[in-house]
C-alpha cells in the first residue's frame, strides 16, 4: 500500500499524524471487499456467489464504502506503525488508542486522507544530573529503637487468658463485647449492633472509641451512656453528635507477657541462644531498614532536584493509566473491589473526582521522576552483564532461603526476568548518582521519624 504521512507536534506530548492512501490502494481496498461480499452473501433471487456486483453496490453501497474505508485506515496505521523506519518518538504510547480527528470522505476514485490524534512517548533532555548537593536527615538506631522491638516480640509470644469472674476491666486487657445504639424506645437501631467484637482496653479500635467507659465493667454485665463525639470525630457520621449507646462485656481476658530472658529468644527460633543474639539481630535488622531508607531518600532528593532542571510535558493519557493503577492497587491491597472502596469515599463525603484530582499531582511527580531515569539509564547507556544477573539470582535465593534454581524457575514462569534486569540497571544509575553528587547529614532525628518521611 502506498502510503504517504506527515507528523505535527501537538501540547501535552501527543501528535497528529495525517496519512494520505494513495487512489489506486484505496479502489482496490473497496473492489476486494465488494468481490468479498459477493461470494459470500445470500440474497433473495440469486444463489450464493452469484449476486451481481451492481445489484449489491445499488443495495449495500453505503455500508460497503463504511467498511472499506475502515480498513483501509486500520491497514494504513498498521503499516505505518509497524515500519521499523517509522521513528519509535512518534509512535503511539501503548494504553493511548489512535483516534481519528474527523470523519474523512471515501472516494474510490480518489486518495484518502485522514489524520489521528495520539499520544508519544515525551521528549526527555536531562538537565544537570551531576555537581548537585542535597540534604538528607540523619539517624540512629537507638536502645529504645531495640527495646520496642522487643516489647513487640513479647507481644507476639504473649499468652491470653481468662480472669475471673467477677474482675473489672482494665487497661490492656482483651475484652469482647455485644453493642448497638439505643433509640428512643430503648430497642437496638437496626444495623448499628455489633456481636463478639474484640479489641483490647485503651486502644482506641472500636468505632465509638468506648473504652473508658468499659472500663471496671465485670463479664456478663450490660451498661447504657451515652457519649457526646467532637465535631472533628474520625467517623463524619458521629461527628459533633450524641448518641445512647448499649454494651455487653461477654469476654474478658487478660495478656501474659513473657519474660525477656534467653528462653524467650529460644523460642523465637532456635538460632538465638541468647537474648543478646536476639537484641543483635534486631539491630542489623533495624540498621539496614535504615541504610535502605537513607539510600531511597537521598536518591528521592537527587531525583527532585533534577526534575527542577528537566521539564517534562506529561500526557494525559499516561497520567490516567497512573492514577488507574493506584486504584487497583488500593483495591488489592484492601481486597476489596474498586467500586466498593469508591462507595465507601462517597459516604465520607468524598467523590471519585475529588479522589483523583488530589492523586494527580503526585502522579505526574512520579511519572515525571521514572520518565527522567528512564532517559538517563539508556542516554549512559547501562546494561546488566550476565554474571551480574547470576549474581542477582544468588542474593535473591539467599534472601528466600531457596535454591538459585528455583528462583530461575520463578522468575521465568512469571516472565519477570526483564523486570529484574531493569532493577539491576536502575540500582547502577542510583549508584552513580550518589557518586556523583553530594548528600549532605542534616539534623539527626529518631528511627521512626525518618521511617515515616516521604521521599
Amino acid at each position: 500500500m502506498t502510503v504517504s504521512k506527515e507528523i505535527t507536534r501537538l501540547e501535552h506530548s501527543s501528535v497528529k499524524l495525517t496519512l494520505t492512501v494513495g487512489k489506486d490502494d484505496v479502489g482496490s481496498h473497496y473492489d476486494d471487499l465488494v468481490k468479498e461480499y459477493a461470494k459470500n452473501i445470500q440474497m433473495p433471487g440469486f444463489r450464493r456467489g452469484k449476486v451481481p456486483r451492481e445489484v449489491l453496490v445499488r443495495k449495500f453501497g453505503d455500508a460497503l464504502k463504511g467498511e472499506a474505508m475502515e480498513r483501509t485506515i486500520e491497514g494504513a496505521l498498521t503499516q505505518v506503525f509497524d515500519d521499523e523506519s517509522f521513528a519509535r518518538e512518534d509512535k503511539p504510547l501503548p494504553y493511548s488508542t489512535p483516534e481519528v480527528e474527523e470523519a474523512p470522505k471515501f472516494d474510490t476514485g480518489a486518495d484518502l486522507t485522514f489524520s489521528v490524534v495520539y499520544d508519544v512517548l515525551p521528549k526527555v533532555t536531562v538537565g544537570q544530573y551531576k555537581g548537585l548537593e542535597v540534604e538528607v536527615p540523619g539517624a540512629e538506631v537507638s536502645k529504645e529503637d531495640i527495646d520496642r522491638e522487643l516489647e513487640a516480640v513479647r507481644e507476639r509470644n504473649a499468652i491470653v487468658l481468662d480472669r475471673d469472674d467477677g474482675a473489672a476491666a482494665e487497661k490492656d486487657n482483651v475484652v469482647t463485647v455485644n453493642y448497638g445504639e439505643v433509640n428512643e424506645e430503648g430497642g437496638i437501631v437496626p444495623g448499628s449492633n455489633r456481636e463478639d467484637f474484640v479489641f483490647t482496653l485503651g486502644s482506641g479500635y472500636n468505632i465509638y472509641q468506648f473504652d473508658d467507659e468499659i472500663t471496671g465493667m465485670k463479664k456478663g454485665e450490660t451498661k447504657d451512656f451515652e457519649k457526646t463525639f467532637p465535631g472533628d470525630f474520625s467517623d463524619p457520621d458521629l461527628a459533633g453528635k450524641t448518641k445512647k449507646i448499649r454494651v455487653t462485656l461477654s469476654a474478658l481476658k487478660e495478656k501474659k507477657l513473657p519474660e525477656l530472658n534467653d528462653d524467650l529468644a529460644q523460642d523465637v527460633d532456635e538460632k538465638y541462644k541468647t537474648l543478646d543474639d536476639l537484641a543483635n539481630s534486631i539491630r542489623e535488622r533495624l540498621q539496614k531498614n535504615l541504610e535502605n531508607r537513607l539510600r531511597d531518600l537521598k536518591i528521592s532528593r537527587l531525583l527532585e532536584k533534577i526534575t527542577e532542571n528537566t521539564p517534562v510535558d506529561v500526557p494525559e493519557s499516561m497520567i490516567h493509566i497512573e492514577i488507574d493503577s493506584r486504584w487497583r492497587n488500593l483495591a488489592r491491597r484492601l481486597n476489596v473491589s474498586v467500586e466498593n472502596i469508591v462507595k465507601i469515599m462517597e459516604r465520607d463525603g468524598r467523590s471519585r473526582e475529588e479522589i483523583q484530582n488530589e492523586w494527580r499531582l503526585d502522579a505526574v511527580k512520579a511519572l515525571h521522576s521514572r520518565l527522567i531515569v528512564e532517559t538517563l539509564m539508556e542516554d549512559l547507556a547501562l546494561t546488566v552483564s550476565d554474571e551480574e544477573l547470576e549474581k542477582e539470582f544468588k542474593d535473591m535465593a539467599e534472601r528466600e532461603e531457596t535454591t538459585i534454581e528455583e528462583v530461575k524457575k520463578y522468575c521465568e514462569e512469571n516472565s519477570s526476568t526483564d523486570f529484574l534486569k531493569e532493577e539491576i540497571k536502575e540500582r547502577k544509575l542510583f549508584d552513580v548518582l550518589l557518586a556523583e553528587n553530594t548528600v549532605k547529614t542534616g539534623k539527626t532525628g529518631n528511627y521512626l521519624d525518618l521511617m515515616k518521611i516521604n521521599g
